[in-house]
């Protein structure tokens, strides 16, 4: 599904109305009737509209006009006089009024059964609340406090619906979020995803079609059902090498389980064979990961050019790279990380790996280009910083535009990881995953999506290129983590509870 900007947004009002005769009045109809219908779903005995100037107010008086015949009580909120209203949103609250409809009173109390629409601002707010606006989110937040159920138009008031960005004065949470046609990408960017509570997608008749006359690349959301279909059952007469092998490089003195958890997630995300490639002192790592094989590099101290001609030799015959988690790194890390970019199929790349090549940020899209496959890169916040020399506050700021960017200049696939990661190509193509909770945040668990893309990328034939399936590698870790958090609870999650009882609770869901 795709994740629309307030730009993208408008521009679909635009085709709907010349293409498709569907002006904004009769969207705003649309609009209204779907916000009425989630509303009614909650059986309220009392509903406050609160509507604002701009045409998010106009689905609000529509909603509230409409559900009248439903709801004991409606009133509306209008932060400015009704009659001083422009164009289709001074027409939806004329409306309101010749249907009998009466405007709250300041003074308002929440309380079970209330419902509170939040029609004040929609996805094109570019400024921070204030004045009459201000005022009226101040009294969605404080009756929600009091028990209210509220429930959003399209975006919460005062969040950016491009990044997630939230201003001083914003909804604190939604209840319910109908948005409108196509979710909006600050749904699912924090911390506008913690405003925006349920999210419900409510079709308002335009056509899907005209979503491809939208200049640029897409956004999409990473769902469920776009991820079955990427992991199609195991034929019965299947061989582990239908399954690909992965070359793990990963480990050092101090970080051992690093390894460990790469090879068992490689091996729990069904590949099918799983070699790692350490210095010999790591090989008690795989103790507990009997199934996996182990290639030792002689000597000691950092990885270096010294190491490419075993590595070279360990790559023959592995369909994936996976390198990075705790090697020991030195300054001629980069440079041996570059040489087996070249060598393998395809690479995954996190922690020292992305730590080794950020000394070398000029030479990365150079060496990349070397690649027969583009390669994988998997940061969080703090790398990703590493690696393109941007301050952390700036790539926060718009995750998408900053992962498309960092994509785009090294010519790579590249996953920021973090609250809802975000994955970008080359090519200006990125996708957000709305999936994962807070019990990630665990030593190990980057780990463990190092060896989930391992085996991804390693599967023989099927599944696309490069950018899908780092998307498909993303969503199996998120949902993961969520199927292990359900069972352990989040607090005590530790990174292997995502390999170890996440992975076998998904594919067994999936019946894979």
């Amino acid at each position: 599904m795709r994740l629309l900007t307030a730009a993208e947004q408008r521009e679909l009002d635009r085709l709907a109305a010349a293409e498709a005769e569907l002006p904004t009045r009769v969207l705003m109809e649309s609009a209204g009737a779907a916000v009425a219908r989630a509303v009614a779903e909650h059986s309220p005995r009392k509903v406050v509209v609160f509507c604002g100037p701009g045409n998010n107010g106009g689905d609000g008086s529509v909603a509230a006009r409409l559900l009248r015949d439903a709801v004991p009580e409606v009133y509306a909120w209008y932060t400015r006089p009704p009659e001083q209203l422009k164009d289709d949103a001074a027409l939806a609250a004329k409306a309101w009024r010749a249907a009998g409809g009466q405007e709250a009173k300041r003074t308002l109390r929440g309380g079970p059964g209330v419902v509170l629409i939040d029609a004040v601002f929609g996805s094109g707010l570019s400024r921070p609340p204030d004045g009459a606006e201000a005022e009226a989110i101040r009294a969605l937040n404080a009756a929600r406090e009091r028990g209210a159920l509220l429930v959003a138009v399209d975006v919460p008031s005062g969040v950016d619906s491009d990044t997630g960005h939230v201003y001083p004065v914003h909804i604190a949470r939604a209840d319910v979020t109908v948005t409108l046609h196509a979710p909006k990408r600050g749904l699912y960017l924090h911390p506008g995803a913690d405003c925006a509570g349920r999210i419900a997608v409510a079709p308002i008749g335009i056509p899907r079609a005209l979503e491809e006359k939208l200049a640029g690349p897409a956004c999409e959301l990473i769902d469920e059902d776009w991820a079955l279909a990427q992991f199609p059952r195991r034929q019965r007469n299947a061989h582990k090498n239908d399954f690909g092998h992965v070359l793990v490089v990963a480990g050092s003195a101090g970080k051992s389980g690093a390894a460990a958890l790469v090879c068992e997630a490689a091996l729990r995300a069904g590949a099918g064979l799983v070699t790692l490639a350490a210095r010999p002192e790591i090989a008690p790592a795989l103790h507990g990961v009997p199934e996996a094989m182990f290639v030792p590099l002689p000597g000691s101290g950092p990885l270096s050019l010294a190491d490419l001609p075993p590595l070279r030799e360990a790559l023959k015959g592995k369909t994936a790279l996976a390198v990075g988690p705790g090697i020991p790194r030195g300054p001629e890390t980069g440079p041996l990380i570059a040489e087996l970019v070249s060598a393998a199929e395809v690479t995954v790349l996190d922690a020292d790996a992305l730590n080794a090549l950020a000394e070398h940020r000029d030479r990365i899209a150079e060496w990349f280009r070397r690649a027969p496959t583009r390669p994988l890169l998997t940061p969080h916040p703090g790398e990703f910083s590493r690696l393109t020399g941007e301050e952390s506050e700036r790539v926060l700021s718009d995750r998408v535009e900053s992962t498309v960017r960092a994509a785009q200049r090294f010519g790579a696939c590249v996953a920021l990881k973090g609250a809802h990661t975000v994955i970008a190509d080359p090519e200006g193509s990125s996708a957000i995953c709305a999936a994962g909770n807070p019990g990630m945040a665990t030593a190990g668990s980057g780990d463990v999506l190092t060896g989930i893309a391992g085996a991804v990328l390693a599967r023989r034939g099927g599944m696309g290129g490069t950018a899908e399936r780092a998307r498909l590698a993303v969503f199996l870790h998120a949902t993961a983590g969520d199927l292990a958090a359900s069972e352990m609870g989040e607090t005590p999650l530790v990174a292997s509870d995502i390999a170890r009882t996440g992975l076998p609770r998904l594919f067994r869901r999936w019946g894979r």
